[in-house]
């Protein structure tokens, strides 16, 4: 404000100089220059001590400025479409085409995006590259939590922000047998955890832990299901001990005057659920998991999830990666286990995340 108040008194001086000077130039008298040049600065004056009662031109002009600027994304989200554009960030196409080699063996082309028509295209949803996504993620602190998919969907993350050298490593590292990892991406001053929790009283405790020590990350991904159909195969007991891990998210939640019932409500730190993935029965590798992890038991596992109401869409806290969706959509050809899937699936899990985390910080894509 004060820099456009300086740049307008100088063109006012400007002004009151140099026309009088360029109508000299065109032979005007003297009296009438003279009276030009009073009357010019009379009225600049009056201008100067009228401005405040009008709305100010820097005003404006920061304002049109501020509006039509944009980040480093290439598209935006308004902060109206939040409710509408959240529910659409699942409906993506994969395309799947089979493709013969110049040995002649087969294999399969794999690629995912967003509708470029209809309501989803409104929303502007963008797969973000290595810089937008690092820009997006820089000085945060992420935590993955849970089993296998929640460990892909870690390693689907940072191979969005980190190089392929790096990765070479990190693959080794991250996936040691149950275990947990940590990595800290110092270029952009991001922190992430993969935390081994496959049951659901691990990420209970890990809620506790957190408020314990009055600390929770800027996001946080996690989802169990799998082990608790596998080893327990009680869906009634899965939703209880998902009641105990929304009282434990709530609580946490509620640890600061910041974050209170609304905002928990909201999403806001934004954490996610991820879904379980399609079980396809016949591609299961042991007897016992072809009897346990069948069509009946995913439904009834997944009823007890929403009866939980710990998802946002029944006023929980948690905002849904719909792994099943997207396991379904892609299809047999993208699993070789029936259980773990694609790379191209979890890397459309983390597009959807950092589209969903653009739209609830009303940021630009």
């Amino acid at each position: 404000m004060m820099l456009g108040t300086v740049q307008l008194g100088v063109l006012a001086a400007c002004i009151v100089l140099f026309v009088p000077m360029g109508m000299a130039g065109w032979h005007l008298s003297r009296n009438k220059m003279l009276f030009f040049s009073g009357a010019l600065f009379i009225s600049l004056a009056v201008g100067v001590h009228l401005s405040p009662y009008f709305p100010s031109i820097t005003d404006f002009i920061s304002s049109s400025s501020s509006s039509s600027s944009s980040s480093s994304f290439p598209s935006s989200h308004s902060g109206n479409d939040r409710d509408s554009c959240l529910p659409l960030l699942h409906e993506i196409y994969f395309d799947i085409e089979q493709v013969r080699s110049i040995n002649g063996s087969l294999y399969y082309l794999k690629s995912w995006g967003w509708p470029q028509s209809g309501a989803v295209s409104d929303c502007g949803f963008q797969k973000l590259g290595r810089s937008h996504a690092s820009d997006l993620l820089n000085g945060s602190w992420l935590v993955v939590a849970g089993d296998s998919q929640a460990r892909l969907v870690a390693l689907a993350l940072l191979n969005l922000v980190l190089d392929s050298e790096r990765m070479d490593a990190v693959r080794s590292d991250l996936f040691k047998r149950h275990s947990n990892y940590q990595i800290v991406v110092s270029d952009i001053g991001m922190k992430l955890d993969f935390i081994w929790a496959p049951f659901v009283s691990n990420l209970t405790d890990l809620m506790a832990e957190f408020k314990q020590y009055t600390s929770y990350p800027d996001v946080l991904v996690m989802g169990s299901g799998l082990w608790h159909m596998l080893h327990l195969h009680n869906a009634s007991d899965y939703r209880i001990s998902m009641e105990y891990l929304k009282g434990s998210i709530m609580s946490l939640m509620q640890m600061s005057p910041e974050l209170g019932d609304d905002r928990a409500v909201s999403g806001s730190p934004p954490f996610f659920w991820l879904g379980m993935p399609m079980l396809l029965n016949s591609m299961l590798n042991t007897e016992e998991k072809r009897e346990r992890m069948n069509d009946a038991a995913f439904f009834a596992y997944e009823a007890e999830l929403r009866r939980s109401k710990i998802l946002r869409e029944s006023g929980g806290p948690l905002l849904l990666l719909d792994i099943h969706s997207l396991t379904r959509d892609c299809g047999k050809r993208c699993t070789e286990d029936g259980i773990h899937y694609a790379a191209m699936v979890y890397n459309a899990a983390i597009q959807i995340m950092l589209n969903a985390l653009v739209i609830e910080s009303h940021q630009k894509l």
